[in-house]
């Protein structure tokens, strides 16, 4: 499956990060992405991360969580200093991230958003998040992750 770049997978390059590109057909009827995803390229679906974008106290805030759990909204909040967390409205998401549902990577969003990833991620040798379309995941280290997206860890996965 060839296409054009993401501004994710531009970041790893400028950055010069090891990652694996992974590629799969997207099934628009699947119920989940992250699942479907997990499915498609055979691998443990507790590596497989999701990106999540939630209102926090008004502002814009990315949870990345494994695809088998949800998203602690409290938790969330709480990582950050927040009283109050809820998922955002779809539009501000993409517009926020420049990507759309479904392939919201939390590498490369338009906006510098802060970011949570759950604690799990540093029990791999390698997670896998979007690479910023519908069927395109990134493989590369937790660190590497964390370390792109300047993000805090917390366990925020319910």
């Amino acid at each position: 499956m060839a296409g054009k770049g993401t501004p994710a997978t531009a970041v790893l390059a400028k950055q010069q990060v090891a990652h694996t590109l992974h590629t799969y057909d997207h099934d628009p009827k699947h119920e989940s992405y992250g699942l479907e995803a997990a499915e498609a390229l055979g691998v443990e679906p507790a590596r497989v991360f999701k990106t999540l974008v939630a209102d926090v106290d008004g502002k814009l805030t990315v949870g990345v969580v494994p695809v088998t759990g949800q998203l602690d909204l409290k938790a969330l909040a709480a990582a950050v200093g927040g009283k109050r967390a809820k998922l955002a409205e779809p539009a501000a998401a993409q517009r926020a991230t420049g990507y759309v549902l479904g392939g919201i990577s939390p590498i490369g969003q338009r906006s510098r958003l802060p970011v949570v990833i759950d604690s799990s991620a540093e029990a791999f040798g390698t997670v896998f998040c979007s690479g910023g379309r519908r069927g395109l995941e990134l493989e590369l280290a937790p660190a590497d992750l964390i370390r792109l997206t300047n993000a805090t860890v917390a366990a925020i996965a319910g």
